[in-house]
């Protein structure tokens, strides 16, 4: 028998711990595809810090490390200095990235570090019970903001890919999602991009993704691709907002 599909060797043959519906297994197959279309499943070491992908070293078949809740770009910065040829990247959640790891990820980028960050926004906390991220958007009920979020009581939600493409150290800034056939082939190609950013030294790069959370959003699971699609997509437009070609400024 012909095989015309398989696993990619990028991930292991471990079951997923991930809920009926999340996008983090579809994130983690073109992450894993991508590192092995590039000839760099061999050398590359991952950095998963806390949250709903704390056991990404399960899934990748390559070296990961452990990092503290939101310290992952910090982690990641002392690899990749340490072991240059190596290629190093970070996987991380809004609740870690966009709040107490927020510091971590745009002093990297100022520094322009030689790493890449996948970032999975799904506007809350996944893994510890749903409760209000700093990505929640605006009306958006969570167990902390049951009324739903208001700009008085929290402010807006964050936009941090925005924010980034605003640092010259962060070389290529793109939001994707994984909601349509499409947009995954837009988000594998977005994430081949920012890894070539950093094979050719010319910073830090970073895509996030916008996910879903069937669980703590309370959504049937093709109900929570269309309320991506309709809130979600509207505060966060898709798309590239930096992509510097030529090399970093001395």
């Amino acid at each position: 028998m012909t095989i015309v599909y398989e696993r990619s060797k990028g991930l292991t043959e471990a079951k997923t711990h991930y809920c009926p519906g999340c996008t983090h297994g579809i994130i983690h197959k073109l992450v894993a595809e991508s590192l092995v279309e590039l000839g760099l499943l061999e050398k590359a070491i991952g950095v998963a810090p806390v949250g709903c992908s704390v056991l990404a070293y399960n899934y990748f078949n390559c070296d990961m490390h452990e990092a503290a809740h939101g310290r992952a770009p910090a982690v990641a910065t002392g690899i990749k200095r340490v072991l240059p040829d190596n290629f190093v990247f970070t996987y991380q959640g809004d609740g870690d990235l966009a709040s107490i790891g927020t510091a971590e990820v745009v002093q990297a980028a100022h520094r322009g570090e030689h790493i890449s960050t996948i970032f999975v926004n799904n506007a809350i906390y996944g893994m510890t019970g749903g409760q209000m991220a700093p990505t929640t958007l605006i009306g958006q009920k969570t167990t902390t903001s049951p009324g739903g979020r208001t700009v008085e009581h929290s402010g807006r939600p964050i936009r941090i890919s925005e924010m980034l493409a605003t640092i010259d150290g962060a070389r290529f800034v793109e939001r994707v999602t994984v909601d349509t056939p499409g947009n995954i082939r837009k988000a594998k190609r977005a994430i081949m991009n920012c890894f070539k950013c950093q094979l050719e030294g010319r910073g830090f790069g970073i895509v996030e993704v916008l996910s879903t959370c069937p669980t703590n959003w309370g959504v049937h699971p093709t109900e929570a691709l269309t309320w991506l699609r309709d809130n979600m997509i509207p505060y966060y437009p898709l798309g590239n907002f930096r992509n510097d070609q030529g090399q970093e400024e001395e």
